[in-house]
């Protein structure tokens, strides 16, 4: 069989043209906030970020949440204390999923006013994969899972708002996420700790990561 070298390689062309003007596009979308389209989502107030805000980014997740298993007075149980969150953010640009923010669990290097002191060993963070800038963010609130349209999938992790409590521009000054000052989770799936292998002291030091998804709004000032 006779194999068309000149085809092949203008389809692996087309392929790696498309895949590199998906990554500018989304360059694009996450660095130049004003020319984005973004509607903040319906939430709850307990969750919705102050007056004098808006989404400008929207990141969805496929990660896993992370547990430890701790003594308790009576024995033991998973917990998120200690434990690391990783995930990868996407967005769709004409039909291809890029990758645009990993989220994960480092220091705080660069804290704000409204970081904690002293500070933990680690925070929740999320790092542009297009210009690496990073922010650090804490809880503010919760609702749980299946309470609200927003965060509908029964028996998964809760959905939050998180107040961002540092930032960091990238290696070259890159500054797409410099700008967040808040930061939802929403539309959560799955990620909550095993029903089982937690129960006794001959369990503790067990870890586990649950996969999740879930789809994060980042909200700048007006």
């Amino acid at each position: 069989m006779k194999i068309n070298l000149d085809r092949i390689s203008a389809g692996l062309y087309r392929k790696g043209f498309a895949a590199a003007l998906a990554l500018a596009c989304a360059f694009a979308t996450a660095t130049q906030a004003p020319a984005q389209t973004l509607k903040s989502p319906a939430t709850p107030a307990i969750i919705t970020p102050p007056a004098g805000t808006s989404a400008f980014l929207l990141g969805r997740a496929t990660g896993t949440q992370g547990y430890v298993c701790l003594p308790t007075a009576t024995g033991a149980s998973w917990t998120v204390n200690g434990a690391r969150p990783e995930a990868t953010l996407f967005t769709s640009i004409y039909g291809l999923d890029i990758q645009i923010i990993t989220h994960f669990l480092s220091p705080n290097t660069s804290p704000n006013e409204f970081a904690p002191n002293p500070l933990p060993f680690g925070n929740a963070t999320w790092q542009s994969s297009l210009d690496s800038s990073k922010v650090w963010a804490q809880a503010q609130k919760s609702i749980p899972a299946g309470s609200d349209p927003s965060c509908p999938n029964n028996g998964s992790i809760p959905c939050l708002l998180l107040q961002v409590i540092g930032a960091e521009e990238g290696s070259a000054g890159g500054k797409s996420l410099n700008k967040t000052v808040y930061i939802q989770r929403l539309n959560t799936k799955a990620g909550v700790a095993p029903a089982d292998g937690c129960a006794t002291s001959t369990d503790v030091g067990k870890q586990s990561l649950v996969p999740y998804t879930a789809d994060y709004y980042f909200f700048k000032k007006n």
